[in-house]
Formats: structure tokens, sequence, C-alpha cells
């Protein structure tokens, strides 16, 4: 590149008398007026300080971005070896680092991703499973409503429960205890630690695409049982009472959780026309979009059953508390996750991040 020299008016002679001389050699600052280097290269560094705050730029200034940089790197070698000023130093560094994030690659900033994973990309993976999501909350009241009613018919069934003290004691008062036996922060984060566990095991066996019903059946029969229990001892309103505040968004999150996992057991069994291991990978990043939003859901479903499960408002108004925030889950899977999804989106990571590639030549 063509940097080599500069040209900087100077006057000599006597009487006034003056002249154009060659001023200084880019790689000889000693002994050099500073002043006049900085005068000579600020357009250049003003010009690589707007290309590099550019949000967009053509292929031209790109490239001119790339020489601006690597010209203002040894610029600000020549300063720090030949006339080491502070400030021009601090300038210079600063313009270099901002550019280099350009140069290297980097991507928009970190808060520009967070707001596009909550609005677009999370809303979209939520919406693509929200189908395998009603079908795992029907299958799960079915299953429990099913046992419950077995168990209150069956006596024998009902004994699995324990004996008849046991039952009663637990009717009367072992269940509504569970909610407020420990301070409300300690079992809010122990409820969260339960319920993200298996979420991710629904998931993780997602692959299977019979572990996540194993999990459906396993949880539906538990809670239908407990609710013939307290059925039994006539607290069956104390029963859903306590249970529908939270459950009705901590079990929604178990069936997100199930129906994402068996988005991925789809994606393997029914690849289309993609290769299994491609559609496996693109599946896969969309369903731990689920996980990480999961892990959200989960904290606010935890919050209401550590403050407002066990707290003394009326019933009424703990259910509605709950109504509301599974409602509000709803409200922002439909409507963000429907536009994101008609705009072509999968809860899948940005096409410039799924893959890498490598220039080849032809």
């Amino acid at each position: 590149m063509a940097y080599g020299f500069a040209a900087v008016a100077t006057t000599s002679g006597a009487g006034g008398a003056g002249g154009v001389t060659e001023g200084f050699i880019y790689g000889r600052l000693a002994g050099v007026d500073l002043d006049a280097f900085v005068a000579v290269n600020a357009a250049r560094w003003d010009r690589l300080d707007q290309l590099t705050r550019a949000r967009q730029r053509t292929g031209a200034e790109a490239d001119e971005l790339i020489q601006l940089y690597r010209l203002t790197a040894t610029h600000l070698s020549q300063v720090r070896t030949s006339a080491p000023d502070p400030e021009i130093i601090a300038r210079l560094s600063g313009l270099l680092a901002r550019a280099r994030g350009v140069v290297a690659g980097a991507h928009e900033p970190a808060w520009s991703d967070i707001t596009r994973f909550v609005v677009i990309s999370l809303p979209a993976a939520f919406y693509r499973a929200r189908w395998l999501t009603v079908a795992a909350m029907v299958f799960f009241c079915a299953i429990a409503i099913v046992a419950g009613m077995r168990a209150t018919a069956d006596p024998e069934l009902l004994a699995q429960m324990g004996t008849p003290s046991q039952r009663e004691q637990y009717a009367e008062q072992a269940f509504a205890a569970y909610y407020s036996n420990y301070p409300a922060p300690d079992f809010a984060a122990q409820v969260w630690t339960n319920n993200a566990w298996i979420a991710a095991q629904c998931i993780a066996g997602g692959i299977t695409g019979v572990f996540p019903v194993f999990v459906l059946v396993q949880n539906a029969v538990g809670v239908g049982m407990a609710g013939a229990v307290m059925a039994e001892h006539g607290y069956l309103d104390v029963f859903f009472g306590l249970i529908l505040p939270h459950g009705l968004m901590e079990l929604s999150a178990i069936f997100i959780a199930a129906g994402a996992g068996l988005r991925l057991f789809g994606a393997w069994a029914f690849a289309g026309p993609r290769t299994r291991s491609r559609a496996l990978a693109e599946e896969g990043r969309s369903v731990f979009t689920v996980a990480i939003g999961l892990v959200v859901v989960l904290g606010v479903s935890g919050l209401v059953e550590g403050f407002v499960t066990p707290s003394s408002l009326p019933t009424g108004v703990k259910i509605t508390i709950g109504a509301l925030v599974l409602a509000a889950y709803w409200l922002y899977t439909i409507v963000l996750g429907r536009r994101a999804v008609r705009d072509g989106e999968t809860g899948d990571v940005r096409a410039e991040h799924a893959e890498d590639t490598v220039a080849m030549a032809d």
C-alpha cells in the first residue's frame, strides 16, 4: 500500500521567503511535530470511526475499513515508539478496538441478540410446538381423570396410597402443609429445581419418542391418585384450590417440554428431504431455545407456588392469578410466535450462525 510519505508545508529562509519541503516519513516521528502528524491523519481516523459505526457497509467500504484499520494500527505503533502522547494513544487504541470487532466479524451488540431471542426466536419455538403442547395437556388430563376415578371406585387401588389413617392425615394436613413447610423463597427455588429437572428429562429424552409419554403418564397418575385421596375425605375443593394457582403454568411447562421433545423425535423419524443429521441439528437448536425459555416459565410458576399458593388470598383470587399467568404465556406465544413463524422463523439460530463455512476455490 502506498501510505509511506506525506507532504507538510513549512516555511524557511530569511525575510519570510517560504518553500514547501518533505515534512516526514511515517516511519520517522522522532523530532517531528506531533500536531502535524495528527493534522495529516485525523481525516483518515475520522473516516475509520465513521465506517466502524455504520450499521451497513458496501463492499468498497468494507475494503476501505480494512485498509484504514491496518494504517491506523501502524500509526499507533509509530506514536508509541517515537512520540508517546497519552491522549493520541488512547484515541487510537479505542478506535482500533472498535474497528477490530468489525473486522474480526463480531456481530450485533448482546442486547440486540437478547431482544431477538425474546421477541422472535423463543415465541417461534413455542408456537411451533403448540399443537403437541395441547395434545400433551389433553393426554395428561385424561390419564389423571381416569386414574382418579378408578382409584375412587376401587378400594384396592386407593390402598396403594397408604392405610386409611395415613390417607386421612394426608388429606387433612400433609397436602396443604406441603406448600407452607418452608419459607417462600426456599420453597420456590426447590419447586423450580424439581420442575426444571422434569422438563429437562422430557426434552432430552424426546429423541426416543417414548420417554416424554412415560413422564406424562407417571405424573398424571400421581395427580389423579392424590385427587382421589382428597376426594375420599371431602377435600377436593382444597385440592383444586391449592394445585390450580401454580399448576396451570407449572403443568403447562411440562406439556411444552414434552411437546418440544416429541418434535425432536419427529425430526429424526420424519426428516423429509433433509438428512436425519441435519434435521436433528436444526430441530435440536430450536428445542434448546425452548429449554432456555422454560427456565423463565418455570421460574414464574415457582414464584406463584412459593408466594401465591400458600398465601391467605381468597382461593378465587389465587386461581385467577394462575390463570392470568397461563393466559400471558399463550398470548405471548400466539401473537409473537405466529408472526415470527409467518416470517420464516423456527426458533433456530440465524442462518449465518447455524454452520461454519469455508471459502473454497473453484
